[in-house]
């Protein structure tokens, strides 16, 4: 057994508490993730919720109305709503109302090809008039990278919906209309430096396509769920979780967005992360598992529940909702 083989079987909580960072504790709730499902316009090979347009999970008008519920009672400043495509929820647009009605920054995570499919072509014109910040995830500034990770025709789709949002204002200097990409690996990498990253996408972006956009995020493909079936399927498994384990960085682990979030599921858990949501990892305190038991005391102190996918998050220059963390 070869010493990379050797510290892939450590786990996470143990390589946290030789950083003196363990138990992982909440430093407060900045941000609540609703994720309103698994139904989705596309199946894509990295998605780490296993969503498509097969899926059924869908979030209710009850479950929504709990989470407005539990906001409400609190000054949590963020909603990010995900999924799944989030806007094929048909709640979706009532919850982007509620919360700006509450006064609360909204951010969707959005396929952009879900801005061209009918009868959602207006969501543009709605998302903008609502102020929402769109996070869009984008493969890669070429054809070939994109169709592989989410299908044949996919960046064409995407590269028309950049261009509606830029013509709404999305993305342009100045624009208080937010629009941020987010770049994912193909294949079992580690993104390369963020900063870097978003330089290419921008100058190529740019000359091929006259698009712009604000900021780019780079985020680690985790190892589970339908990016764990292609470890395994390949024989990338131990080399990438080898590869995450060396790269593990203390200051990117006390940085990780579980500290400064809390995610609901379609269903009304509660979970540390969207990622430890797909783990079917719930938080620690069995009082607060779901949104009708929501208690922001409790719940902006917990201990966080670790595994061994939370390497991903804590490797090299870290990795979060938002990208690079240290």
């Amino acid at each position: 057994m070869n010493a990379a083989t050797a510290v892939a079987h450590q786990p996470f909580a143990e390589t946290l508490r030789g950083s003196g960072l363990f138990p992982l504790r909440a430093t407060g709730i900045q941000v609540l993730q609703i994720n309103v499902g698994k139904v989705c316009n596309q199946t894509c090979k990295h998605c780490h919720v296993d969503a498509g347009p097969h899926r059924r999970e869908s979030m209710s008008r009850e479950t929504a109305e709990l989470c407005l519920s539990a906001l409400e009672r609190t000054s949590i400043p963020i909603v990010d709503i995900t999924g799944g495509a989030p806007e094929l929820n048909p709640n979706f647009r009532w919850l982007v109302e509620r919360s700006r009605a509450l006064g609360r920054h909204v951010m969707d995570r959005c396929n952009l090809t879900i801005l061209l499919a009918e009868p959602h072509r207006d969501l543009a014109d709605f998302l903008a008039t609502h102020r929402v910040e769109i996070i869009a995830s984008l493969p890669y500034f070429q054809p070939r990278e994109t169709d592989l990770q989410r299908g044949d025709g996919v960046f064409e789709k995407s590269i028309e919906a950049l261009r509606r949002l830029n013509a709404l204002g999305y993305g342009m200097p100045g624009s208080a209309l937010k629009l941020n990409l987010v770049f994912n690996p193909v294949g079992a990498f580690l993104p390369p430096p963020q900063k870097s990253v978003e330089a290419d996408f921008r100058r190529e972006l740019g000359k091929r396509h006259g698009i712009q956009f604000h900021s780019l995020y780079t985020i680690t493909n985790m190892p589970i769920s339908r990016f764990l079936e292609f470890l395994h399927r390949s024989g990338n498994y131990d080399r990438y979780m080898s590869r995450l384990i060396n790269a593990y960085n203390p200051a990117a682990a006390a940085g990780v967005m579980c500290r400064a979030m809390l995610s609901v599921g379609w269903d009304g858990r509660i979970f540390d992360c969207d990622f430890n949501q797909m783990s079917e990892l719930p938080v620690i305190d069995r009082r607060v598992r779901h949104i009708r038991d929501f208690d922001e005391t409790l719940l902006a102190a917990r201990e966080i529940a670790v595994a061994e996918h939370c390497y991903g998050c804590a490797a090299g220059s870290g990795s979060s909702c938002t990208g690079a963390v240290a």
